[in-house]
């Protein structure tokens, strides 16, 4: 059966790749940019060096900096209002996943009329957004080449997915240089995230051939990185792994789709505002653990590209061999169980129904190897609180 692989057009990767901005913006025809940002980037300093080289290249801008973690339904209309109150014509998203994602968001909303809320799910979007050149810096959530969005409607406590090809930016610069300034805690959290990103996409029932050498080309190269830029942020060569890494597991899962730890966090984030990558990291052992029975051959070829030395175990010990590399990498750079990171109890247990209903609703637990009932969900949830 045909697969498809949709990627952005222009992918520029390594140190100093931010620095093409101005001209890749005045390729695609723009005169006046938004750049949008959150206020950690801003406060850096990021953006204006973006704004600085956007000028050198003829180009004005004005930027939009009030980018909340997981970006919400009201930064999307904030920026869209300002992208049209400044008369702009591109966006130039500089950040984490968030400022990316709500970067997308604008850009579709430009286009496409309706509410948000219509374009929730796969392939529901008619028109290509506006043109947005994506610069990535963490190495974590691979948005700045995936054709995924998420955005929160916090009213209903929703976590909005939208997947489709007219979100793709029109430019990704992937430049690990901008990931030098992360913090110890977000480079982990991040870095999980993308682990699960290249786990997921290996695992799903979506995958294919390419998604399968993406996949595990990116864990490879993220396992082997990420202790060392967890522990010398200013490590160049383990920040160029884990940001390149992170973009291939973004090509990757974009194409194949995520599975039961995506569709397990989204709602975690949702009610209790707990950060993506983190949501993502403190369900990531004890999903794989569920999920082993299904693929324990794709869970084995984890475990080779992780470096486990598996040759001549039992195929089950094999496949048990990734979640026990897993184990040990998140002990090893200090990441949290669920129940440690500030959700109470009596809280968790009042909506936990609620969100093994969501998480089905989702939709990426379909794509998981062993599929989950509700009343598993919840017991899975427990276990990893």
């Amino acid at each position: 059966m045909p697969t498809t692989l949709t990627l952005p057009p222009t992918i520029i990767t390594g140190a100093g790749a931010s620095e093409n901005v101005g001209e890749q913006a005045k390729r695609l025809g723009a005169t006046n940019a938004l750049i949008v940002t959150d206020p950690g980037i801003a406060k850096i300093g990021y953006a204006d060096t973006i704004a600085q080289n956007l000028r050198d290249a003829g180009i004005a801008s004005s930027c939009f900096s009030d980018v909340t973690p997981d970006p919400t339904l009201q930064n999307v209309q904030e920026g869209l209002k300002q992208y049209i109150d400044e008369n702009c014509d591109v966006i130039v998203s500089i950040g984490g996943g968030s400022a990316i994602d709500c970067g997308k968001g604008i850009a579709m909303k430009l286009t496409n009329d309706g509410d948000f809320a219509d374009y929730m799910g796969v392939d529901k979007i008619p028109n290509p957004g506006a043109p947005l050149i994506a610069i990535p810096t963490t190495g974590g959530t691979g948005s700045e080449v995936s054709k995924v969005t998420v955005i929160t409607d916090t009213e209903r406590n929703v976590k909005m997915m939208l997947s489709s090809p007219c979100l793709l930016a029109s430019v990704a610069l992937v430049d690990p240089l901008l990931s030098l300034t992360t913090p110890p805690h977000l480079t982990a959290a991040v870095g999980v995230d993308a682990l699960t990103h290249a786990i997921e996409a290996y695992i799903s029932k979506r995958a294919q051939p390419i998604t399968d050498a993406l996949s595990l080309k990116a864990v490879e190269m993220i396992s082997g990185s990420l202790r060392q830029a967890w522990a010398d942020g200013e490590n160049v060569p383990a920040r160029t792994d884990m940001m390149i890494g992170a973009s291939i597991a973004g090509m990757a899962f974009s194409n194949s789709s995520v599975a039961l730890v995506h569709g397990m966090s989204r709602p975690i984030g949702a009610y209790f505002h707990i950060h993506h990558g983190l949501s993502n990291s403190v369900l990531l052992r004890d999903v794989m653990a569920f999920s082993v029975v299904g693929a324990p051959a794709r869970f084995a070829d984890i475990a080779r590209a992780m470096g486990e030395p598996i040759d001549g175990l039992s195929p089950m010990h094999q496949a048990d061999a990734a979640i026990s590399a897993v184990e040990r990498l998140v002990t090893d750079i200090q990441m949290p169980r669920l129940g440690e990171i500030g959700i109470e109890k009596e809280k968790f247990e009042a909506v936990v129904e609620q969100m093994a209903v969501d998480a089905i609703a989702s939709g990426s637990p379909a794509n998981n190897p062993r599929q989950a009932t509700a009343e598993e969900i919840v017991s899975l949830y427990w276990e990893c609180f």
